[in-house]
C-alpha cells in the first residue's frame, strides 16, 4: 500500500510538472503573439524608394499604390503585393513592392511608352510607338505631344489606332525620339496632308517640313528657342540645308 501511494505521490508530481510546463510553453506562445500584435499595429514603412517612374512623381506612385489604410503596415502590405491582384493604375503596366527591411520597401514600376494622343470623345487617347491605344484619360499627361491633323475612325483601347496611313507611326516615333533626345519639349504636333510637321511650343510653331534632315532640324531648334523666349509667332524651319555653315531662318511674329 505504501508503494501505490508513493506511486501515486509521483504520478501526481509528474503531473504537476506537466502542467507547469505547459503553462510555461502557453505563455511563451501568449508572449510571442503579443508581440507579434505589438509589431503588427505599430511598425510602419517609413522609407519607400520609387524607381521607374517617368509619367508620375515619386509622390503619386507612394499615393496610388499604398492607397489603403492598412498599406503601410509591413505584414499587410506584403500580403497585399504577393497574394492579392494588383491594383489597375493608367500608365502603369505592372509594378512589384520589394522589401528591403521592415521599415523600407522600394516599389518598382514598369510603364507604359507612349509617343503621343490624339483627341477623341472629349478623351485623351494614349498610344504607344506601333499606334495601339494603351490608354484612355480625361486628363493631358505633362510631357507627352498631342498630336493632330490625323484622320481616323472608330477607336478601340488596345486595338491600333485606325488611320488611313500606317507609315505616320514610324513619323511620329522618329520624331518624338528625337524630340527627347535633344530634350525639346513640345505641347503638339500636327501633321498637314503630306504628312509634314508643325511643332507647337508655348506661342511659338515650329514649321519642320519633311521628316529628311531631322536630326539637324531639331539641334538647330534647341539653339534657337532661347532666343524666342516671351515671342509669339512662326519659325521656319523646313529650309534647313545641312550643307548650309551658316543659316538663316525665318520668324514671323504674330
Amino acid at each position: 500500500m505504501r508503494r501505490r501511494r508513493g506511486y501515486a505521490g509521483y504520478s501526481g508530481y509528474r503531473r504537476r510538472r506537466r502542467g507547469k510546463k505547459a503553462a510555461v510553453i502557453l505563455g511563451v506562445l501568449f508572449g510571442i503573439l503579443l508581440l507579434l500584435a505589438i509589431l503588427f499595429f505599430t511598425v510602419r514603412i517609413s522609407e519607400i524608394e520609387v524607381t521607374g517612374n517617368r509619367q508620375y512623381t515619386e509622390e503619386q506612385v507612394i499615393d496610388l499604390i499604398l492607397d489603403g489604410k492598412w498599406s503601410r503596415n509591413p505584414a499587410y502590405c506584403y500580403y497585399e503585393n504577393r497574394f492579392r491582384e494588383h491594383k489597375t493604375i493608367p500608365f502603369i503596366e505592372e509594378y512589384r513592392v520589394e522589401f528591403r527591411s521592415p521599415t523600407k520597401i522600394r516599389i518598382v514600376v514598369f510603364e507604359k511608352r507612349v509617343v503621343g494622343y490624339v483627341s477623341y470623345m472629349s478623351s485623351y487617347m494614349y498610344f504607344d510607338k506601333d499606334g495601339i491605344i494603351v490608354e484612355s484619360s480625361g486628363e493631358q499627361l505633362p510631357g507627352v505631344p498631342w498630336i493632330t491633323g490625323l484622320e481616323f475612325g472608330h477607336i478601340v483601347l488596345h486595338n491600333p489606332l485606325p488611320v488611313a496611313n500606317q507609315d505616320i507611326f514610324e513619323k511620329i516615333l522618329n520624331l518624338t525620339q528625337v524630340l527627347s533626345v535633344s530634350e525639346v519639349k513640345v505641347d503638339k504636333i500636327h501633321y498637314n496632308s503630306f504628312l509634314e510637321a508643325e511643332l507647337f511650343i508655348g506661342d511659338i510653331r515650329v514649321e519642320l517640313g519633311s521628316d529628311e534632315n531631322l536630326n539637324g532640324k531639331i539641334t538647330e531648334l534647341k539653339d534657337i528657342l532661347p532666343e524666342l523666349t516671351g515671342l509669339s509667332g512662326t519659325l521656319y524651319l523646313d529650309t534647313y540645308d545641312e550643307n548650309n555653315s551658316s543659316p538663316m531662318y525665318t520668324f514671323r511674329k504674330e
